[in-house]
């Protein structure tokens, strides 16, 4: 039985990565109050993290929540691939006084989101305008590496589509060329399974650097993700400089891979955390070339569209999106 409008607000929406969880009480649709970005690792929970949400925002009782989160979601129980957080969803929406709660991994919930975001929040990188009605594709790296699509329902029009819940972060790594190939053999040395996630990560880039030291017979102290962005970004580091370019085209290839399996002629889409803050680099760095680097198929790919999320809180229209749908 679909809800009555004004019964439905607020509600808590909810975007849960490995390190970071984002919530906001959406007061009516569309509008977003209380906007909290905390870190995973202060609550040994996540009904305890919503808990302190609500203490301070002042919420008194909500009815209605949806979360996405970086994991798969498969039935009631939730264990979280790169945080403990693991959890019942019946046992959290008794336990929080919900009389709803939907769960949907994180990037089936950012790709609800991609009709919604604003275009002037969304930064080209190549190719030719979009295909309407067709597919679109979006991957992500952060904390681990999301991937997921949009595809049409047949109507032909544009206006609907059906989310993709997958997990492509954790299909097999591929090398490209020699230097991949040797990181992928000193990745082999620590993992018993190298997926593309990691390499594609914030921890993926800290492997990166440790294996073109390795093979350059370099030693030094280790550095975070942060470090090496920052110091390859200024110029200040060759080899962080070298990482990051490294990084970029496995990203290229990636997502090429992706477009390529989704027929994704409707764009390419990029989120997560480590892209944005890479700026005009971006543009400029080995993406584009690797992504249209598909021998026969170069000219396909060409035609396809990247856009690059700037969005503070993208995943936010998404699982709303959903919780429309769930209340209808």
């Amino acid at each position: 039985m679909s809800i009555e409008l004004s019964s439905r607000y607020p509600r808590l929406l909810a975007d849960i990565g490995g390190t970071n969880a984002r919530f906001a009480l959406e007061t009516a649709p569309g509008q977003w109050e209380q906007v909290t970005t905390v870190s995973c690792r202060d609550f040994p929970s996540l009904e305890l993290a919503i808990r302190a949400y609500y203490a301070k925002a002042g919420v008194a009782h909500v009815a209605y929540a949806a979360i996405g989160i970086a994991n798969p979601v498969v039935g009631d129980w939730v264990q979280m691939t790169n945080h403990h957080w693991a959890f019942s969803i019946e046992a959290t929406r008794l336990a929080l006084g919900l009389e709803r709660l939907i769960v949907i991994n994180d990037f089936t919930a950012l790709a609800l989101a991609l009709p919604h975001l604003p275009e002037r929040e969304l930064i080209k990188v190549g190719g030719a305008e979009p295909w309407v009605g067709s597919p679109l594709a979006l991957l992500g790296p952060g904390t681990g590496l999301g991937m997921s699509g949009l595809v049409p329902t047949g109507n032909g029009n544009g206006n609907g589509y059906v989310p993709l819940s997958g997990e492509g972060g954790h299909a097999s790594f591929a090398p490209f060329d020699e230097r991949e190939m040797a990181i992928w053999r000193y990745a082999c040395t620590k993992y018993s399974h190298v997926s593309t996630e990691r390499l594609l990560s914030g921890p993926g880039l800290e492997l990166i650097y440790e294996a073109l030291q390795y093979q350059a017979g370099e030693t030094g102290d280790s550095l975070s993700a942060a470090d090496i962005t920052d110091r390859g970004l200024s110029g200040d580091c060759p080899r962080c400089r070298e990482t990051l370019d490294v990084f970029c085209a496995i990203l290229g290839t990636a997502a090429s891979n992706l477009a390529l399996m989704l027929g994704a002629r409707g764009g390419v889409y990029i989120g997560g955390g480590i892209v944005p803050r890479l700026g005009d680099y971006f543009a400029h760095s080995p993406f584009r070339t690797r992504f249209e680097d598909k021998g026969r198929f170069s000219g396909y790919l060409a035609g396809i569209p990247v856009y690059v999320i700037t969005t503070a809180y993208p995943a936010m229209y998404g699982v709303s999106a959903a919780l429309n749908v769930a209340l209808s």
